[in-house]
């Protein structure tokens, strides 16, 4: 049944309009999104075929554009949407994760970050700038791409922390396999970044690596002496 076709009541934007968006089902959420069906299915009935297609990549939030125009029926305006959407999301539940937000240790780090990096396909490299206070001043990307000890590079982990006049950083990055593990490169990158921090005079509290479902702290693991 298409959607205007639907008793008032039961179409989404009217739905969302005299009630809330909390009462609307995923599909229906989707379809405000997509908005158009085709010829053959409205667009809640094409949100449906979205959301089992994507349930093979570990939610909606893990599919790409390049996989969501695989779907019939999706279009690349579509498949835009929806991405676009997603992204949105994410980027306010994370402002609103990082503001002010006081971090004690790796876990706080990890609770921050883990929703940003643990589905990223290429390996990111991010630092959390925090104050005296411990809390969470910025959040900044310094790379995306391979991590390695000769390519994380001092200058361009602490120039943002100089700036904003911060007491201390903890880098995080993601292993794109799922598995949090540190390699040597990790450590020697860690290594790099810790005697810098000795030299500018802005704490480097840890260095975790996020996989899917854990994360690692190298400073935790003893991985480094003299930390």
């Amino acid at each position: 049944m298409r959607i205007k076709n639907m008793p008032e009541e039961e179409r989404p934007q009217e739905k969302l309009v005299y009630s809330s968006p909390a009462d609307l089902s995923t599909s229906e959420l989707l379809a405000l999104i997509i908005r158009t069906g085709n010829r053959s299915k409205s667009a809640v009935q094409l949100a449906e075929d979205i959301l089992a297609y994507s349930e093979s990549f570990d939610g909606l939030g893990n599919v790409d554009i390049k996989e969501m125009l695989e779907i019939d029926g999706i279009g690349i305006s579509k498949a835009c949407s929806i991405v676009a959407s997603i992204e949105l999301g994410r980027r306010v539940l994370l402002k609103e994760r990082e503001s002010r937000q006081l971090v004690a240790g790796a876990s706080d780090a990890a609770f921050i970050l883990t929703n940003q990096l643990k589905f990223e396909k290429r390996e990111h490299l991010v630092e959390l700038i925090l104050n005296v206070k411990g809390e969470v001043e910025a959040t900044h990307t310094v790379s995306i791409g391979e991590l390695a000890a000769t390519s994380v590079h001092p200058r361009e982990v602490f120039n943002p922390a100089i700036r904003k006049g911060a007491a201390g950083i903890i880098v995080a990055h993601n292993h794109p396999s799922g598995d949090p593990t540190p390699s040597q490169e990790d450590i020697e990158a860690t290594e790099r970044l810790l005697d810098a921090s000795r030299i500018i005079g802005i704490t480097l509290v840890d260095h975790i690596v996020i996989g899917h479902d854990s994360y690692v702290s190298i400073r935790a693991e003893g991985l480094i002496k003299d930390w």
